[in-house]
């Protein structure tokens, strides 16, 4: 299994929510998170003084995906995602040793 974090806009989070569900994922987690990459952030005014704003608000996604689906589901996070400006975030991947369900106590794929 695989572990697929991405970070992108706050403004795509639909657009890859609801691209992932027409790719059959089920479950996902969605975090507010703020941080700073290439886009460095950007400089704001106010009440006439300038401010550099260096961590910029993100979403992150997290899902879980069984190793077959792992480059279908980044590939369709990316498209979805993607702006083509500096800042549409990263995607990060890695391996799940194992997955509980607590209801049933399935494990493994069985799990997701």
């Amino acid at each position: 299994m695989k572990k697929i974090e991405a970070i992108i806009r706050p403004g795509k989070l639909d657009d890859v929510k609801n691209a992932l569900c027409k790719y059959g994922v089920t479950g996902l987690t969605v975090t507010q998170v703020i941080g700073c990459g290439h886009q460095k952030g950007h400089t704001e005014v106010y009440r006439g003084v300038e401010y550099t704003i260096y961590l910029l608000p993100k979403v992150k996604i997290e899902i879980v995906v069984n190793d077959e689906h792992a480059e279908s589901a980044i590939q369709v996070i990316s498209d979805a995602a993607r702006t083509g400006e500096i800042g549409d975030g990263k995607i990060f991947v890695s391996n799940v040793e194992n997955a509980i369900r607590i209801r049933t106590d399935e494990r493994g794929d069985h799990a997701l």
